[in-house]
């Protein structure tokens, strides 16, 4: 076992601790970045000039109207920007619009007011004159246009072609599906102010702290020791907080530096949805073959993105689509092509799972549409196709642990009791001619580690006060995800101390720098390594002060629950007093650590390498109920087991793994976003703007009955104590929802239906997917019923 995954005895890991901050964020007391505004005298308030066109060229901004309303102390412009106005990481992003806006809400000036509704007042009358250009606003908009940016990167493996000609059984098709909506608690929101050594400090809802600070301080072209970036928590982020918040930050500090007053950029509900990207929406074109035996021989496939208007982080969010393209099945000859469509819309960007999950998804849309014409059923589809121990991806990486898919899928089986179910299932459809149920499971394999290899690396800063308390600092964000709570573990852990003694600070980027986003569910597994690298390090020092106390060599110290102890001797010391020991010999009670991910390679030209440290595996078994009169349905009992590694704290593992898995079936079955795409002025607009038209899952959404179960003995060699990521993986169990609404929708018509679903499956995709199915089996019927008149009539004309 390695020295990184090893537990000690008494590990504070392991245990089930509830969310360090949930006292606070049930009563109150937790403080988000808009709650240190009120601590600020002389606060000025942003508001945007939004443009009410999805392209079209700036021929005038006149702003002299919103100087003239009382309040009003500064709007700011392009020509405002002493650096480089770009806010993205392709340079291709601009802050502030120039000459062209490049979608509907797209904000091309911000007033700075006394008082929002200053600002308010003020942006409303600004004039901006615009020329219409034409525009693209879907992703078929966009193909047929031949509208793309940035990479076209390809995956070829074996010889798919040769594959095909000798198949026998070969299916194609193509499959659209829609983006999501972030819909974080807390919308975008920072704060800045200028001390007075000059230095800029900026409180920001990000899941990027570093990158933060490199944006703020290009736009404002000072050196990044000049810009302090502090994220005490986030109300969600899901990605939207990765680089959307960027922009929003340095507008915040540049207003700082004009006026000299602390500026506020915070977004109401409707800004936000308007102004900042979604998960990627994709359009798939695809072609599958299959032997006798129902197992996949190739895969043909092309993947197009819908970037939006700037490429983001459109181009990871693509080959992380096509490296998930297979999920859990084994395909030996494949040739995916990937590319992003321009649009001029939103900048889409990350979001849970980050191309995971759509790559997966049409693999899953595949495999459930041929079912019924292979007359296998998708379970045993997708059970013939799991990896097996010496696969290896269409990447070329090995896959480790397949067994494990095996071992979730018996298990899940097993205990969802799934084999009557689906007998009782049957019994009800047959006797239930208005409303019918399903039971579906899906599987998940999901690789860790960010696409680019840099950004596996993580450090933190630990230190240790002479009266015993520890403080520790880690260049994580803690968006409600438990990863606070986690790093926390691990340093109480590492030192063998109560959890009580360790304190955590917030993260900044003079504490920790030059981090990577808490993204890629990468969160514990970097900042874990680098606070148990810091915490080591200290003990390391403290072990030497104890052998002499205890008179023991030091290799034979141990530090567990705040007491120390030699292996060999018959007294202990108590952890308080060997610090104050240390403390007066001048031993260093301080560490900086640092972690970075080992055995990674990636060739992007090729799409070739072991870009993942590890996969996390999970399956679901879900049941619906569908109601054919409104395509209404209920999801009566979910059933998990998902493989977390050894649980750093399985409280906060359980909680993320329900979230995501709610989140995923919110996407599959109601979020629905929509863009005007008339030609009328109003083309472009995203007219769902609010939760008045933006559906999201509520308690009633829930299943009856959900159980969720951690996959034992999943020990991960090479990971913090033993762990798995747990942030992404889960909500593409929630595939097995949309896979049994298709198998139930296939219940109202004939045998070996292939049922066409809509993604999102709302109940209005799924009522017409009924009525499809309905009438295909009524005309089979009919044509049945005249093939047997004929027949009839042909028998009694024989003599």
């Amino acid at each position: 076992m390695s020295h990184l995954s090893q537990r000690p005895a008494g590990a504070v890991v392991g245990e089930a601790r509830p969310h360090e901050s949930a006292i606070e964020h049930v009563t109150g007391t937790a403080l988000y970045t808009d709650d240190l505004g009120h601590r600020m005298v002389g606060l000025l308030h942003a508001y945007p000039v939004q443009s009410t066109h999805a392209h079209a060229r700036i021929l005038n901004l006149d702003t002299s109207p919103a100087e003239a309303v009382p309040g009003v102390v500064r709007i700011i412009t392009a020509a405002d920007i002493p650096g480089v106005n770009d806010q993205g990481a392709k340079h291709d992003e601009p802050m502030l619009p120039v000459d062209e806006v490049m979608f509907y809400g797209q904000p091309v000036a911000w007033v700075l007011g006394e008082d929002l509704e200053a600002a308010k007042a003020g942006a409303a009358v600004v004039v901006l004159d615009c020329e219409p250009l034409a525009s693209l606003v879907t992703i078929r908009d966009a193909i047929e246009a031949g509208s793309y940016h940035g990479i076209s990167p390809v995956i070829d493996k074996g010889d798919p072609d040769g594959a095909f000609a000798e198949a026998p059984h070969v299916f194609e098709g193509e499959f659209e599906f829609a983006g999501q909506e972030h819909f974080y608690l807390e919308t975008q929101n920072s704060l800045a102010y200028v001390d007075e050594g000059g230095q800029i400090m900026i409180n920001c809802s990000t899941q990027h702290p570093t990158e933060t600070q490199d944006i703020v301080s290009h736009v404002l072209d000072v050196p990044a020791h000049q810009v302090t970036v502090q994220v005490l928590r986030m109300g969600g982020g899901f990605g939207g907080k990765e680089m959307q918040p960027h922009g929003y930050a340095a507008l915040a500090a540049l207003g700082a530096t004009l006026t000299g007053r602390p500026v506020r950029v915070r977004l109401n509900r409707t800004l936000d949805i308007t102004m900042t990207g979604k998960r990627h929406g994709f359009h798939s074109a695809w072609k599958i073959a299959f032997d006798d035996d129902g197992r996949i021989l190739a895969l043909d496939a092309t993947l197009t993105a819908d970037g939006g208007w700037s490429l983001d982080l459109s181009e990871p969010v693509l080959t992380r689509a096509m490296c998930h393209i297979d999920n859990a099945y084994w395909v030996p000859n494949i040739r995916v092509k990937g590319r992003v469509a321009k649009c001029h819309k939103t900048s889409q960007t990350a979001f849970r799972g980050f191309g995971g999950p759509q790559g997966m998804l049409v693999m899953e849309d595949i495999l459930g549409r041929v079912a019924p014409a292979l007359r296998i059923s998708a379970r045993e589809l997708r059970r013939r196709n799991f990896y097996v121990e010496g696969q290896d991806t269409p990447y070329y990486q090995p896959v480790r642990h397949p067994d494990r898919i095996e071992a979730a899928w018996s298990q899940v089986l097993e205990s969802a009791d799934v084999a009557h179910r689906e007998e009782q299932i049957a019994e009800f459809n047959a006797r239930s001619e208005h409303k019918k149920r399903a039971l579906a499971l899906t599987p998940v394999k999901f690789g860790i580690s960010f696409n680019l290899t840099a950004f596996n690396q993580a450090g933190a800063l630990v230190l240790v006060y002479k009266d015993g308390s520890v403080l520790i600092n880690h260049g994580g964000t803690e968006m409600g995800q438990g990863l606070h709570t986690k790093m926390l573990q691990v340093a109480a852990t590492t030192l063998g101390v109560p959890l009580s003694r360790v304190r955590l600070a917030p993260t900044r980027t003079d504490k920790v720098p030059n981090t990577s986003a808490t993204a890629a569910s990468s969160g514990s597994d970097l900042n874990g390594g680098a606070v148990k690298d810091a915490c080591e390090q200290i003990q390391g020092r403290l072990a030497q002060v104890a052998a002499i106390k205890l008179g023991v060599p030091a290799h034979e110290i141990r530090f567990e629950g705040g007491v120390v102890r030699g292996l060999s001797a018959s007294e202990t010391l108590d952890w308080d007093e060997l610090v104050r020991a240390a403390y007066f010999q001048r031993i260093q009670l301080s560490a900086a650590g640092f972690y970075r991910t080992e055995g990674l390679h990636w060739d992007l030209s090729s799409m070739r390498g072991e870009p993942f440290k590890y996969f996390s595996y999970g399956v679901a078994a879900s049941e619906v109920e569908v109601d054919r009169f409104d395509g209404s349905y209920t999801l009566r009992r979910v059933d998990i087991v998902h493989d977390v590694g050894d649980s750093l704290s399985p409280l906060i593992d359980l909680g993320q793994i329900e979230g995501g898995f709610v989140q995923g079936a919110g996407w599959m079955t109601l979020e629905d976003l929509r863009w005007d795409t008339s030609e009328k002025p109003t083309r472009g607009r995203l007219a769902t703007q609010a939760a008045s038209t933006y559906k999201i899952p509520s308690l009633s959404e829930m299943p009856e009955v959900f159980n969720v179960a951690l996959l034992q003995k999943a020990h991960e060699e090479g990971a913090v104590y033993g762990s798995k990521a747990v942030g992404e993986p889960p909500l593409m169990l929630a595939f097995s929802v949309r896979e049994a609404l298709r198998q139930a929708v296939a219940a109202f018509g004939a045998p070996g239906h292939s049922v066409d679903l809509a993604s999102p499956a709302t109940p209005e995709a799924v009522f017409w997917a009924v009525e499809a199915a309905r009438e295909r089996a009524g005309a089979r019927a009919n044509t049945a019923e005249s093939s047997e008149g004929a027949a009839r009539g042909v028998a009694a004309s024989m003599p």
